[in-house]
């Protein structure tokens, strides 16, 4: 030891970084330079039987300066004690997560929380690991996020158990993890697997219609028997835009920026033409390319990312697809119109949800005032979307919208919002809006459920489980970029204690039956998206707002940050 002193005070500085650097580089190397195993299938090799591929052309980078999204915060690059406190129990909370996924269901698709095992849902291609690679990057995790590269690189998309995957769900957790991982580090193995996962992906779009089939089955796929399906969820073919634009840039290869950009013209074409102008129906005929036939209207379940792409495209070309810009501002207003409603609350707060619509056969409207955890990603669409637009009143319409979800949060006893419940509606969205008690009554009795405790304000809590989601801290973490209002981060962080509080298990965290409920039952299921999303939200709140700025990237769905071309901010 005496010796090793010496001989380094001999050592000229320059020497010593040299050292530093060799020895970081033996420890390291065993995780950067990674051998690739190609998948056993090449399915960039599938011959495309119905249509050609467009020719549409990719697009690769900025074509305009687009106004800025976030805040200018005073100190960007510092936090206080507190925020770095509250960010380093995050941190150990996706750590003790990561550490039993890695013992108990390393390489499988998920994590059991309470049994301590592992499951596989998503075909067995490691979804909880591919989903984590940005997250582990960003909270400084290197060393397990190389390792988890190794296996990534090893993976054989061709080898699973199941005969079908779901396109929508692959796209955003594997090919969206994948390439924010590659955007992130830069590691060519991950380019290299998103390049044969999006290959094998987008061999969905090769039916008699040109538009995707839900469900990629195998074998139909590499023989061009696929089709698409009658009545499917919007988001099934209104969702796949960022993932595929972002590998086309990164490829500098145009099919799959063409394949999308078929949709969003037929999006584009009929936004006018549906029951609810300016809005397409949950469900979509995708056999025929009829997007305007159903009387059903949501930005929840089944139609919610379908609405959160559309500014969020904008961002991604630069600008250049200005489609994206006219539908989300034509959709926006609809919206706004039709489905967006002021509850009635005990202290009258000013707070706003998004509900659900019918359109009867004579042209009428019916709004389900309800609400749903999905929905909450809304604040944060109007909040992006109002930026690109330069349209303050849909920030305001957002930050409305991010504290209705707080509000419904705070209300039940655990401290967290219900997966689907109903509220009463004011007359208007604007203007006074008293409490009044008995019409509260008697529309719980009319809803009633069986659950007889429910907050005032509320008419039921149909699905009154916790699934462990983000969407409404999402949306948190967005207004607060972008508005900077520190009450913002006291909220978060109350809503991460009673979640944490709730889920937690000596293994990882649990969704929960009931939040109506202290201690309430616990699911033996963690889904991929509590470390993809839920706690990388958490963890970004909470870090220096110039990290991962809202000006330079863009998050997917599933949270997975893809870098905005450079010039477009």
């Amino acid at each position: 030891m005496i010796v090793t002193r010496v001989w380094f005070r001999t050592l000229g500085s320059a020497s010593i970084l040299f050292l530093v650097g060799i020895l970081w580089y033996l420890r390291h190397t065993r995780y950067t330079t990674v051998q690739v195993h190609k998948s056993s299938f090449d399915w960039s090799q599938v011959k495309y039987l119905h249509h050609a591929q467009p020719e549409v052309g990719a697009v690769s980078g900025a074509t305009r300066i687009l106004p800025k999204i976030q805040h200018r915060f005073e100190r960007s690059s510092n936090i206080s004690k507190k925020q770095r406190q509250r960010r380093d129990v995050i941190l150990s909370t996706f750590k003790k997560c990561w550490r039993n996924y890695r013992t108990y269901a390393w390489k499988q698709d998920e994590l059991l929380p309470i049994s301590a095992g592992g499951k596989n849902s998503f075909g067995g291609w490691a979804a909880t690991l591919i989903d984590s690679l940005d997250t582990l990057w960003i909270m400084g995790l290197k060393e397990e996020f190389f390792e988890a590269v190794g296996v990534v690189a090893s993976l054989d998309w061709n080898s699973t158990p199941e005969t079908s995957c779901s396109v929508f769900e692959t796209t955003i957790r594997h090919l969206g993890g994948l390439l924010s991982a590659y955007d992130l580090s830069g590691h060519d193995a991950l380019l290299q697997k998103a390049v044969e996962l999006g290959d094998m992906l987008i061999t969905s779009f090769n039916t008699p219609s040109g538009l995707p089939a839900s469900w990629l089955d195998f074998e139909k796929a590499k023989t061009g028997q696929l089709e698409a399906g009658f009545h499917e969820p919007s988001t099934s073919a209104g969702s796949l835009a960022l993932e595929f634009t972002r590998l086309s840039q990164v490829t500098r290869d145009p099919k799959y920026y063409n394949m999308v950009t078929k949709v969003a013209v037929l999006m584009q074409q009929s936004q006018n033409q549906t029951k609810l102008p300016g809005m397409w129906p949950a469900n979509w005929n995708l056999a025929t390319g009829n997007f305007v036939s159903d009387n059903s209207f949501t930005i929840g379940a089944f139609a919610d990312s379908t609405y959160e792409y559309l500014p969020k495209m904008f961002a991604l070309t630069g600008g250049a697809d200005t489609m994206y810009a006219q539908m989300y501002r034509t959709a926006a207003e609809a919206i706004t119109n039709s489905l967006l409603y002021r509850p009635t609350t005990p202290n009258e707060d000013d707070v706003l949800f998004a509900g659900s619509v019918w359109v009867e056969s004579d042209g009428s409207q019916r709004l389900n005032p309800e609400g749903q955890h999905l929905s909450c990603f809304i604040g944060g669409m109007y909040g992006v979307g109002g930026k690109l637009i330069g349209d303050e009143s849909h920030v305001e319409l957002g930050l409305k919208l991010t504290k209705g979800c707080i509000w419904a949060y705070n209300a039940f006893a655990s401290g967290i919002m219900p997966e689907n419940f109903n509220l009463v509606a004011c007359p208007s969205i604007h203007g006074p809006c008293p409490w009044d008690e008995e019409k509260w009554r008697q529309k719980l009795y009319a809803d009633f459920d069986g659950h007889d405790d429910l907050p005032k304000g509320f008419t039921n809590a149909r699905v009154p489980t916790y699934l462990l989601r983000p969407e409404a801290i999402e949306s948190v973490f967005i207004m607060y970029r972008i508005t900077g209002r520190e009450e913002l981060l006291d909220a978060a962080w109350t809503m991460f204690q009673a979640i944490d509080k709730a889920t937690s298990t000596p293994y990882g965290n649990a969704a929960i039956e009931d939040v109506g409920t202290v201690g309430s039952r616990q699911r033996d299921s963690m889904e991929s998206f509590w470390l993809a999303e839920t706690l990388k939200y958490l963890y970004l709140i909470f870090s220096p707002p110039d990290g991962m700025s809202l000006d330079e990237w863009v998050f997917n769905t599933e949270a997975h940050p893809f870098r905005r071309p450079r010039g477009s901010y």
